[in-house]
């Protein structure tokens, strides 16, 4: 009775990961048009890095508000890793990417997210996935890799070297910052990770940022305001909480459904052409996360 309570448990709790995961999903999914749209009146470091200040201070007041402890030495380790991970590298990378080429471009690129995650999980978080979920995961690799071959006229474009590096970024950050949530609640992690950068980056663009500010269209406001409330913070709450309960790995595949997403959204909001090529590598990569979605991840001891 008690095993059986148990697997219940576990099955409810994969199934809310999931739920949490996908609604991170959807919150992130808008953030390469919206920051394509922001770069009409910003550079790419203060769109990139701008939008952390931004995030860092709501982050500030609620963990001011929820008089949150201040983390162990050991978990601010950690959350500077997050930092380096999902404020910095992932943010910068991506916004200089998106002023050399399409979002829709990037969506397919950025699926490559699920893959490294889950190779930064067995890294950080001890998670070891079945062979299925890697061959799964590596036939959606090589899809995306020759999409962006094929879309580059034969070649890899630097724009797509920003891109994998967002990719590797990311990844670092979700798996552990996934692995601390288990502990300190994704909200936490998120607003201490922002908390921690703010100083960093408050003094070289903070100035740029308020300047070019002052010159942007509504347009651009709103593009800037939905990467720094949504995609950069309030996102991060369900994401980071779906990782704790269903894993790094498991959840973590949840993002190839963001091509499709990102691929819409660029179509519906910058009217950028959906291609064949496009639509085509997003389907054959959800046909293989639908197939590596099967497949067990086991904890290692």
């Amino acid at each position: 009775m008690t095993r059986s309570y148990s697997a219940d448990s576990s099955l409810s709790h994969e199934k809310a990961g999931l739920l949490y995961g996908l609604l991170g999903v959807c919150s992130f999914s808008l953030t390469l048009p919206a920051t394509k749209v922001a770069l009409t009146a910003l550079t790419p470091v203060t769109a990139g890095l701008g939008r952390a200040l931004v995030a860092a201070i709501l982050a500030a007041i609620v963990l001011l508000v929820r008089r949150v402890p201040f983390p162990t030495r050991q978990q601010a380790m950690q959350l500077l890793l997050v930092a380096g991970g999902v404020v910095a590298g992932f943010p910068f990378f991506s916004a200089w990417a998106m002023e050399r080429v399409p979002a829709s471009h990037g969506a397919v690129i950025i699926a490559l997210l699920p893959l490294t995650t889950a190779g930064a999980a067995a890294f950080f978080a001890g998670e070891r996935p079945a062979r299925m979920y890697w061959m799964s995961s590596g036939v959606a690799c090589l899809t995306i890799l020759g999409y962006a071959i094929g879309s580059g006229f034969g070649s890899l474009q630097w724009a797509d070297l920003a891109l994998l590096a967002a990719v590797i970024s990311a990844a670092i950050g979700y798996a552990v910052g996934g692995q601390l949530s288990k502990t300190m609640g994704g909200w936490q992690v998120i607003s201490w990770s922002l908390v921690f950068s703010f100083p960093f980056l408050v003094i070289p663009i903070a100035g740029p940022l308020l300047s070019q500010l002052q010159h942007a269209t509504a347009t651009a406001w709103l593009g800037f305001s939905y990467v720094s409330v949504i995609s950069q913070f309030l996102g991060f709450f369900a994401w980071y909480h779906g990782l704790a309960l269903g894993g790094v790995s498991r959840v973590g595949q949840t993002q190839y459904l963001q091509p499709f997403l990102t691929i819409l959204a660029s179509w519906l909001l910058l009217s950028e052409s959906i291609t064949i090529g496009a639509v085509l590598a997003a389907v054959i990569v959800v046909a293989a996360v639908a197939k590596g979605r099967k497949s067990s991840v086991r904890q290692k001891a």
